[in-house]
């Protein structure tokens, strides 16, 4: 077994590798103010993103499912790694060799299966390219170059060659030390009557990457007619590879994705690799399985695709004309509702998919394909019509019957009048106002079902889900629009981020001046840390270790990654005016006490003892005063 990683080592892995870098790999992240950074949440399923990033801090908490913690706990938590996989994938990255508290340094055998099962991944992705150049792969060199892919070409998309042997990639990763369970379990190898064998044999290899760019698995072209096997044949589902959550080319994608904001949706791995090569550098492709919520999931991600955002994204996808596109197309369509962003669908003269359409025609030619691109809900729209004899008035009745709730269900409303018209256009009914009131009835009656929880194939009432979309916070329950408490979270996240600024008067501010009790709390939490004053970069670290529990934890992340309220960066100024809000909102409420407490004592003709309370309430009224006027400097004496 392998020892407890070395606690400065630990810290050496968070300190080296930025969170920013981390989260980025797998989400697009957006300015969120205050030096935070913002995207959609990977850990649930949001329109706007409530996902917040601290670099100064090295934290990310989500306001919407309360998922939170640093970058090891991030990897831990979206790919399912133990703590010590988190942690030696980080320091592999930065090129920091770990330490085992049992003695000696990091070894394979030291590893966790996950970090094993990419590092033989990462060995059979090499093992396969080298043997492209091999005299047997002369046959897959030629399909390659038959399609226009030259070596340099290959060599970016690290398409490479399995031999036609039993097992001679076995015998390979053997020599590396891999056991025959581990390559069992990757699906590099699968069982044979002596023992493991080569999966992948006599086939052309295209390396599936993950968003992060680690290879998690194969698609492999039949190149021989003696192959009795599949056209192509995908690595089966193994702890690493999942092929509903897989996007081939997203790894190369990814960031051409979020600069341009858009992806263009392809259907297999030669027509990623023409896309790229005709400057379409956004193209990805599913692997083996139909484009599905997973994948949705996955794009929305990296196009940041935000239904409040003003820079609309778009995908389009691509499908060959014949009878098989325009269905997947149609079913493309079905999952329109689940993107913010505009949905679109390119289809290639002749019914050639782009890389036929790259060697037929040029890269030009795949260009103008993807730029003459047409809505979705708009193919969908001309694909219902065509099924209906439009030369009578059945035909174009039930032509109008099916394809006015496609028209009712845009996402762009503003867009349904002008749709609604070409309707009636292409359905040939003269009365276009009868279709634009139709569409809008259509559209109230689709608004007011999703209130119901109404099924949208049928009229039939379902219960509504018995959890919300967004989950439940599990922080403590507080009054967000209580401005006293406003105050208070505004002055507790100074505290936080930019304690010089508060300090050192924070320091002196008693728990009872935070009227919220989870606030009171965090001030308490903050002082037994050591206070502000004197605070380092481990404050943060030293507050959440002092928390009771997870429920104050989410509330401590929330308020060291939540951007202050300001459009300007904080200053001394900003700190200031917070502290004396808190502090004069403290004083009121001391004088409103007194004075009730003086009425009382007066109403019981005890003068003498009012008098007391009276004297009190008088020497509080001139802080106050000097509060108002002077500002922060009264409260440095």
């Amino acid at each position: 077994m392998a020892g407890r990683i070395n606690d400065d080592d630990v810290k050496a892995v968070r300190d080296a590798v930025p969170i920013d870098s981390v989260v980025s790999e797998y989400l697009q992240l957006r300015s969120a103010g205050g030096g935070n950074l913002k995207g959609l949440c990977p850990f649930h399923d949001e329109k706007s993103p409530s996902f917040q990033v601290s670099p100064s801090k090295g934290l990310f908490h989500c306001f919407g499912c309360q998922e939170g913690g640093d970058s090891i706990s991030f990897l831990m938590k979206l790919e399912h790694l133990t703590f010590a996989e988190s942690v030696e994938r980080l320091a592999a990255q930065a090129g920091i060799t770990l330490r085992y508290e049992q003695g000696g340094y990091n070894s394979n055998r030291q590893q966790g299966e996950r970090t094993r099962l990419i590092e033989a991944h990462k060995v059979a992705a090499a093992f396969f390219t080298e043997q492209l150049a091999s005299p047997e792969a002369e046959i897959g060199r030629r399909f390659l170059s038959e399609r226009g892919f030259d070596e340099q070409a290959a060599t970016h998309f690290g398409v490479g060659y399995a031999p036609a042997g039993w097992d001679q990639l076995v015998r390979y990763l053997r020599g590396k030390g891999f056991t025959d369970r581990e390559l069992i379990t990757s699906g590099i190898a699968q069982d044979g009557r002596r023992g493991p064998i080569d999966r992948f044999r006599g086939r052309l290899i295209w390396p599936i990457r993950d968003i992060t760019g680690e290879v998690v698995g194969f698609g492999a072209r039949k190149l021989r007619e003696d192959d009795n096997g599949p056209k192509y044949l995908n690595t089966p589902e193994t702890p690493l590879y999942r092929k509903s959550q897989v996007l081939y080319g997203i790894d190369l994608a990814k960031r051409d994705i979020a600069k341009d904001n858009r992806a263009v949706v392809v259907e297999g791995y030669t027509d990623v690799m023409a896309c790229h090569l005709a400057g379409i550098t956004t193209a990805i492709a599913t692997c083996g399985t139909a484009f599905g919520a997973e994948h949705i999931k996955i794009l929305r991600r990296v196009l940041m695709d935000d239904s409040g955002s003003h820079r609309a994204g778009e995908v389009v996808f691509t499908f060959d004309g014949d009878a098989a596109g325009q269905k997947a197309a149609l079913r493309a369509f079905e999952d329109d509702q689940r993107f913010a962003a505009r949905t679109s669908i390119a289809i290639s003269p002749g019914g050639m998919d782009p890389c036929d359409l790259r060697l037929a025609h040029g890269d030009q030619a795949v260009a103008d394909m993807v730029e003459n691109r047409t809505p979705l809900f708009e193919f969908a729209v001309q694909s219902i019509i065509a099924r209906h004899n439009l030369d009578t008035a059945e035909g174009r009745s039930a032509a109008l019957e099916q394809a006015t709730p496609v028209v009712a269900q845009m996402k762009d409303s503003s867009l349904q009048h002008e749709y609604a018209v070409r309707l009636a256009g292409l359905v040939g009914i003269p009365d276009e106002r009868f279709v634009v009131q139709r569409v809008a009835q259509l559209a109230r009656w689709e608004r007011e079902r999703k209130q119901r929880g109404e099924s949208p194939r049928g009229r039939r009432s379902v219960p509504a889900p018995a959890a919300p979309a967004v989950p439940e916070r599990r922080g403590p329950a507080l009054d967000r629009n209580n401005p006293a408490h406003q105050v208070e979270r505004e002055l507790l996240k100074l505290a936080l981020q930019f304690p010089h600024l508060v300090a050192p008067a924070f320091d002196a501010y008693e728990e009872s001046e935070f009227t919220a009790p989870p606030y009171t709390l965090v001030r308490r939490l903050i002082a037994a840390a050591g206070g502000v004053t004197d605070a380092d970069e481990n404050l943060v670290t030293r507050v959440l270790d002092a928390a009771p529990d997870d429920t104050v934890r989410v509330l401590i992340r929330e308020l060291t990654v939540e951007a202050p309220l300001t459009s300007r960066a904080p200053d001394e100024r900003y700190a200031g005016e917070h502290l004396v809000r808190v502090r004069l909102a403290a004083v009121e409420q001391r004088m409103r006490d007194l004075e009730i407490v003086a009425r009382r004592i007066e109403a019981q003709s005890a003068n003498s003892q009012a008098a007391q309370e009276r004297q009190q309430l008088w020497t509080l009224q001139q802080y106050r005063t000097a509060l108002q006027a002077r500002g922060p400097a009264a409260l440095y004496g």
